[in-house]
This record gives structure tokens, C-alpha cells and sequence, in this order.
């Protein structure tokens, strides 16, 4: 019976597949010719132009002080948010409209975001912050309710017959209680920051993007292999820091001590956590 609910299912997502390849006018030529012009690109590119190390540094530089205070500025604004969000703390009546709020705004993906404030602001780097202190209060929101949410109903309920008004509750058990998952909450948003400041200054809203943006246009692939190989070098390193920091906010002693090769290649163990 299983098995027959099993090729069922199977069945049903190849005829969903199929379907879909038709609709999207995909082909085995479309594949291939985009195979040989990733050939053409990879030798034109090769080898990657050192010229432009500078102006990829100077980019790198801004689209880290891009995420840092978007995150940050998104940061400070979620976090009461987000108290008021939970609903083991607030009715619905406080919670609904916050969380209506945060799924409003989590709606409009960054790069959308950094497009209406690269028109309101013009471009530059202003409109890349407040583009990413947008995007991380939707998501880093839901994240912060979600945790407190995740607090023992016992903890909120000693809290409240000790007489202790809201603003105390959250003060000395909520956020104490909360804070590892908050931390860790923070220290993810900030490395998908780095990565969707990279994407929006393709846009104009500043940052190394806006120079991958650039010599995209004048077709100097060179330049664009080595801004690549310098936004991965860096996606590394924030991702190994990162993990390294978050592991010191685990309460489980079973993780043991993260390793580098886990960025590069993460062991069976790790994928499942």
C-alpha cells in the first residue's frame, strides 16, 4: 500500500516536472547552448585580471558596512517588534497587526526594496542600508517571535504570578531566556545580508555589485572572474566565523568544536542539524 502511494507521488512529480519543462519552453539545445557559452565566458575570463583587485577590495569594504548596519538598523527596529508580536506575551489583538506588518514587508524581496530606494534616494550606498534594514525586520521578525514563542510556558507563567508588569518580563526572563536563539538568529541574518549586498548594488544601490554590475556591461569578463573568486573568499570566511560563533550559543554539548572543512564540506551530521 505504501509502495503504491510511493510511485504515485513519484508519478505525480514527474508529470508536474514535464509539465513545467513545456510551459518554460525548456529543451535540451537551450542546456547546451547555455553549456557553451559558459565555455566561451570561463575562457575569456581565464585568467582572472589582478588590475581590478583594488576597486573589488574598496567594493567588498562597502557592501560589508552595507550589511553591518542594515542588519544592525533592522536589528534594533524587529526586536521590540517582535516582543510585541508574541503571542505568549500579547493578545492577538497586539500580535495580528505586528505580525501583518512583518509578513508585509517580508513580502517585497531586498533587491525590490533597494530598486524603490534606489528611486527614492538615488543610487549609492544609503539606499542599499535602508534596502537591507527593510528586508532583515521582516525576516529576522518572525525569527525573534518565533523564539520567544519557543520559551516553556512555565518560565512565562512563574514570571507572571510573581507580579512582575510586561516590561520586566521581557527585560529579565524573555530575552535572557531567548537569547541564544536570538544570537544565533542575528549571526545568520548577517551572512545572508553579505550576499544579498552583494545582489542589490547590481541595482545601483552601492557596494561591490555595483562594480560586477559594470564590467558586466562593458563585457570585461576578466575583471567580473576575479570580483566572483573575491565574493566567495569572503562568503567563506564570514560563513566559517559565523559558525564558529554560533556554536558558542549552543546548549548542546554534543556539537563539538566546529572545524573549517565543515564550510567547504559539511559532514552527514551537520547537514542533518
Amino acid at each position: 500500500m505504501r509502495r503504491g502511494r510511493g510511485l504515485g507521488v513519484i508519478a505525480i512529480v514527474l508529470v508536474l516536472a514535464y509539465a513545467a519543462w513545456r510551459h518554460l519552453g525548456m529543451s535540451l539545445g537551450v542546456v547546451g547552448e547555455g553549456l557553451h557559452n559558459a565555455v566561451v565566458f570561463f575562457h575569456d575570463a581565464w585568467p582572472p585580471s589582478w588590475d581590478v583587485l583594488g576597486v573589488a577590495m574598496e567594493g567588498l569594504v562597502a557592501t560589508l558596512e552595507i550589511a553591518f548596519l542594515g542588519t544592525l538598523i533592522g536589528t534594533v527596529v524587529s526586536l521590540p517588534l517582535a516582543v510585541l508580536a508574541a503571542r505568549n506575551l500579547f493578545w492577538v489583538g497586539v500580535s495580528g497587526p505586528v505580525r501583518a506588518l512583518f509578513a508585509a514587508v517580508r513580502v517585497i524581496p531586498s533587491i525590490l526594496w533597494a530598486i524603490l530606494f534606489v528611486i527614492i534616494m538615488g543610487p549609492g550606498a544609503p539606499a542599499g542600508v535602508l534596502a537591507i534594514a527593510f528586508y532583515t525586520i521582516g525576516f529576522l521578525g518572525k525569527f525573534q517571535y518565533e523564539a520567544i514563542e519557543g520559551l516553556p510556558r512555565i518560565t512565562l507563567e512563574t514570571a507572571q504570578t510573581m507580579g512582575l508588569p510586561k516590561w520586566e518580563q521581557v527585560r529579565y526572563v524573555v530575552l535572557p531566556e531567548s537569547g541564544n536563539h536570538l544570537v544565533s538568529h542575528l549571526l545568520f541574518m548577517f551572512e545572508y545580508n553579505v550576499r544579498a549586498s552583494t545582489i542589490i548594488g547590481v541595482v545601483g544601490a552601492g557596494g561591490i555589485g555595483f562594480a560586477l554590475n559594470n564590467y558586466l556591461r562593458f563585457l570585461q569578463y576578466d575583471a567580473v572572474l576575479m570580483i566572483l573568486l573575491v565574493m566567495y573568499a569572503t562568503v567563506l570566511v564570514i560563513d566559517g566565523a559565523s559558525m564558529r560563533i554560533r556554536r558558542r550559543f549552543q546548549e548542546d554539548p554534543d556539537l563539538g568544536r566546529p572545524r573549517w572543512r565543515d564550510v567547504f564540506m559539511p559532514t552527514t551530521r551537520q547537514a542533518v542539524r
